[in-house]
């Protein structure tokens, strides 16, 4: 476990401690809440998590590396730009992944065009998303958060 989690747990624990030493009854209340929200969305993540096993086994990492090599680079941004909105994978496995899709040949604007939706755009979480925040919030997040990522794209473009 890296200082930065365990920082997280730590904390966690002394405000939950301190939580309950405050008020017991409130952060019971509280804590019921929270496990009753998570109970609701259990479903919902389990269907996210079989849909990336899905995703992932019909688009494995070299076929999109070996298709978005091929393209122009404009074409292969919105391509792989695409490829990250649609696909759900935790950033120690898209990490990585950005790593090989560059070795495999991909130019950098796709590839972190790629990488950033991967990590800021959710299709897939979409349905929660909607459900928790509602629909004009999950379109307005989604639709901004591909827009800066082909712009951080085009940054990382000119900057490397």
């Amino acid at each position: 476990m890296d200082i930065f989690t365990l920082s997280i747990w730590i904390g966690t624990t002394f405000f939950l401690f301190f939580s309950v030493l405050k008020d017991q009854r409130k952060t019971k209340k509280a804590l019921k809440m929270a496990f009753n929200m998570g109970k609701n969305m259990v479903v919902t993540i389990l269907s996210i998590i079989f849909l990336i096993g899905l995703i992932l086994t019909i688009l494995p990492p070299s076929e999109i590396a070996a298709f978005v090599a091929k393209q122009s680079t404009f074409l292969a941004t919105l391509v792989a730009a695409t490829f990250g909105t649609i696909t759900l994978i935790p950033a120690f496995i898209a990490f990585p992944l950005a790593g090989t899709l560059i070795n495999a040949g991909v130019n950098v604007v796709p590839t972190v065009a790629f990488l950033t939706t991967l990590t800021m755009v959710g299709v897939v979480t979409f349905p929660l998303e909607k459900k928790e925040f509602g629909l004009k919030f999950t379109f307005v997040r989604n639709g901004l958060s591909f827009v800066f990522a082909i712009g951080i794209a085009l940054v990382m473009g000119v900057l490397l």
